[in-house]
């Protein structure tokens, strides 16, 4: 923690956030996503699901519908709850007062940037090349990693859309090499059985192997709600520390990681 916490204070870590952030605001899951795709088809949600993982469903659905813009409205609005309460999304508030210099997310939603609106700080948002020439590095920058729903062409949603992001040469994957390379790296809201966070730790391992510079490589982490040896012991040999939830409690064990390392890092306390 205390390594975090002064990467932190030195500028020198990056967020990235994946979905199990935005169910802590009580958002959809995934299998709400893969209920509407067979609805839409006229499947029984139950034998859909068991068709495929969620990428090669949506890759149906795509081939069926030849589109994903109405798709990708219902999601905007499911995702967007005016339910939701940024006064007591404590986790949210906890990140934008964490100050990180740069936010990776492989959320489509906009959860995050509301709340940098909400506690008044500014930010440059990055969905595709034409956003990384125009964003302000004096701002946090944002990068929505899997896309945006203000730009249907930047969602990572089909089987088809992952396999081109695994290719590891869009804009938005140069910009990753070239913002980990001397930084830690905090993932949060990821769970191990994730395949896209697992192939992003390796590249980014087999990147720094290419440079012969591993031992320059800062420790990044990864927040757990579980322990899990086997994988551990993995993420380990890839530079990846876990930090294991104090609690059976997911969402409170992540507020209680975040706030410790708010006041580490800057001896602030967060009104809840």
């Amino acid at each position: 923690m205390n390594e975090l916490a002064k990467a932190l204070r030195d500028r020198k870590a990056i967020l990235f956030a994946g979905a199990g952030l935005s169910m802590n605001l009580g958002l959809p899951s995934y299998s709400s996503l893969i209920s509407k795709l067979a609805e839409d088809l006229g499947f029984d949600p139950h034998i859909y699901q068991m068709a495929g993982d969620y990428m090669a469903l949506a890759e149906y659905y795509y081939q069926a519908k030849g589109k994903l813009g109405p798709l990708r409205s219902w999601m905007d609005t499911t995702w967007h709850s005016p339910a939701v309460d940024l006064g007591k999304a404590e986790i949210h508030r906890a990140i934008v007062e964490l100050d990180f210099p740069v936010i990776y997310t492989t959320n489509y939603d906009r959860w995050i940037e509301r709340t940098f609106d909400y506690c008044g700080k500014d930010y440059s948002k990055i969905a595709n090349v034409a956003d990384i020439a125009a964003a302000d590095e004096s701002k946090t920058q944002i990068v929505k990693f899997h896309g945006d729903f203000d730009d249907d062409e930047s969602i990572v949603l089909t089987e088809a859309s992952y396999f081109e992001r695994m290719s590891f040469e869009s804009p938005l994957d140069l910009k990753l090499r070239a913002d980990v390379l001397g930084k830690s790296v905090l993932f949060i809201g990821y769970s191990l059985s994730d395949i896209n966070m697992r192939y992003l730790l390796y590249r980014l391992q087999k990147q720094w192997e290419k440079e012969g510079s591993q031992k320059l490589r800062p420790k990044s982490y990864i927040f757990l709600t579980r322990p899990n040896e086997v994988q551990e012991g993995i993420l380990k040999s890839r530079g990846v520390v876990p930090i294991i939830a104090q609690s059976d409690k997911p969402a409170e064990a992540l507020k209680s990681f975040l706030f410790e390392l708010l006041y580490e890092a800057y001896g602030k306390k967060l009104d809840g």
